[in-house]
């Protein structure tokens, strides 16, 4: 599995699991502004999961699939480079 891969399934996990926290109040809203304060809690809810899920402890217990290597930024780099090329 490819590192974009696994990028792209974390951040679904991380996003589905913020989704969860905002989803009550996303039904009970009736307008926006009731629903503002949940949407910034599921912001930080994902920002939070982010941040745990990078710890070197949690990687360890992470399936293999979602684990992120130490490339020192090498993909990042050469993601971006072919991003540069394409566009």
């Amino acid at each position: 599995m490819s590192e974009a891969t696994r990028r792209s399934l974390r951040t679904f996990v991380q996003s589905a699991v913020a989704l969860a926290v905002a989803l009550p109040a996303i039904v009970d809203a009736s307008g926006v502004a009731a629903g503002l304060p949940w949407a910034a809690g599921a912001a930080a809810a994902a920002a939070t999961l982010s941040r745990i899920m990078a710890l070197e402890s949690v990687q360890r217990l992470l399936p293999r699939p979602l684990r992120t290597g130490a490339d020192d930024g090498r993909e990042l780099a050469a993601l971006l480079r072919s991003e540069r090329r394409r566009g």
